[in-house]
C-alpha cells in the first residue's frame, strides 16, 4: 500500500486524522481489525459499541484495536426504542473510561448524552437523514454531523433526498463539519462531496466489502457481483424504511406489508439473529441484511487501508483533472 499526502478538509483537522474518509459503524462488521486498518492508513475506524454484548466487551475490543493502531478511532453507539434495551449508560461509560474521544452516535438525539460527552472529552459525530434533524444535532452541541442520502444502506428516513441535494442543502444549512454518507465507494464519489460542500465522505457497504470486514466470504461476493438494482426498500408501509440486500427473505417481508400485513407478520423474518447467521455463515438467504445502492459500483475485495489511500488519490486525480478540463 502505497502512502498518500493527506488531504485536510475542516473534518479531519478537528479529529486529528489525515484523510477524510470514514468506515461507519456497521452492526455485527465495525471490529477492531476493521477499524485499526482504516485508521492506520488514514482515516477514520470505528469500532461498533452493540456488537459486543457487554460493556465489559466492548472495552475489551477498543483495547484491541488500540494495539492495532496508535491513530484516532471512534466507537458508535446506535440508540433506538426496544422492549429490552441495551445497557446505553454501561456502553456511554465504557467509551470514556477506556478513553475514546471520538463517538459516532445514530438513531435517537444525541441530546440527552451531550453533557456526558462534553464532560469527558468527547467529539460526537450524529448520523442524520435529513437536514433538519441535522440542524438540531447541531444545536444540541456536536462537533460533526453525518448526512446519509437516501442511497444508503440501512435507515435513510422517510424523505426520500437523495445526496445530491441533501449534500449541499447540508452545507448550506450548517456550520460546522460535516460528511456526505450513502452513495460513495470511490475517488469520483469524494470528489464529488467535497464539490457539494461536504467535508468527507462516511463509507459503509465499500468497508463491509474488504479483506478485513469480519462477514462470510461469500457475503462480499456477492457484492462484488450485484448491481444497483439488487436492493430492496422494506418496512415503508410502517415508515421506519430499511435499504437491504435483495434476496428471498426481503421479497417476502416487502410482499407482506405491502399486502397490508403488520410488523408482526414479519417480526420472525427480520430477526437480527437471522441476519447475523448470513454474515457468519454466508448463507445469503438466511435473513435480511443491509447493503447500499453503491454495490453497483463495488468490484473487488482489498484491504481496508487500500481502500482509503485509492479514494484519496482517485480524489485528487479527478479533481485536477475536472479543473484543466474546464480552465480557460
Amino acid at each position: 500500500m502505497t502512502a498518500v499526502s493527506e488531504l485536510r478538509t475542516p473534518f479531519t483537522e478537528l479529529l486529528g486524522i489525515e484523510h477524510p474518509v470514514v468506515q461507519g459503524g456497521m452492526m455485527w462488521v465495525g471490529r477492531a481489525e476493521l477499524a485499526a486498518a482504516v485508521s492506520e492508513a488514514g482515516g477514520l475506524g470505528i469500532v461498533t459499541a452493540l456488537t459486543q454484548p457487554t460493556p465489559a466487551d466492548l472495552a475489551a475490543e477498543i483495547a484491541r484495536t488500540r494495539k492495532l493502531t496508535d491513530k484516532p478511532f471512534g466507537v458508535n453507539l446506535t440508540i433506538l426504542p426496544s422492549i429490552s434495551p441495551p445497557p446505553y449508560d454501561e456502553y456511554r461509560r465504557a467509551i470514556v473510561d477506556s478513553g475514546v474521544t471520538i463517538v459516532e452516535t445514530a438513531g435517537a438525539s444525541p441530546e440527552p448524552y451531550m453533557d456526558f460527552f462534553h464532560e469527558h472529552g468527547v467529539r460526537v459525530i450524529h448520523k442524520c437523514t435529513s437536514v433538519r434533524h441535522a440542524r438540531k444535532a447541531e444545536r444540541v452541541g456536536v462537533a460533526a454531523v453525518s448526512i446519509d442520502g437516501f442511497e444508503c444502506a440501512g435507515h435513510p428516513g422517510e424523505d426520500d433526498i437523495p445526496g445530491l441535494v441533501l449534500v449541499p442543502a447540508a452545507a448550506d444549512a450548517l456550520s460546522i463539519p460535516f460528511i456526505a454518507s450513502g452513495g460513495f465507494a470511490d475517488g469520483r464519489g469524494l470528489a464529488a462531496a467535497l464539490v457539494l460542500g461536504a467535508d468527507g465522505v462516511n463509507m459503509g457497504t465499500r468497508f463491509l466489502c474488504s479483506e478485513e470486514s469480519p462477514v462470510a466470504e461469500e457475503v462480499k461476493r456477492r457484492i462484488v457481483a450485484a448491481t444497483e438494482l439488487d436492493t430492496n426498500l422494506i418496512f415503508r408501509p410502517l415508515r421506519n424504511t430499511a435499504r437491504v440486500a435483495k434476496n428471498s427473505v426481503s421479497d417476502e417481508v416487502v410482499r407482506i406489508l405491502d399486502g397490508g400485513g403488520t410488523f408482526a407478520d414479519v417480526q420472525g423474518l427480520v430477526a437480527g439473529s437471522r441476519g447475523r447467521r448470513v454474515f457468519e455463515d454466508g448463507d445469503l438467504e438466511a435473513g435480511i441484511w443491509g447493503v447500499g445502492l453503491v454495490q453497483g459500483i463495488i468490484r473487488d475485495v482489498p484491504p481496508a487501508g487500500e481502500i482509503v489511500t485509492r479514494v484519496v488519490r482517485e480524489a485528487r486525480v479527478v479533481l485536477d483533472a475536472a479543473l484543466r478540463r474546464f480552465s480557460a
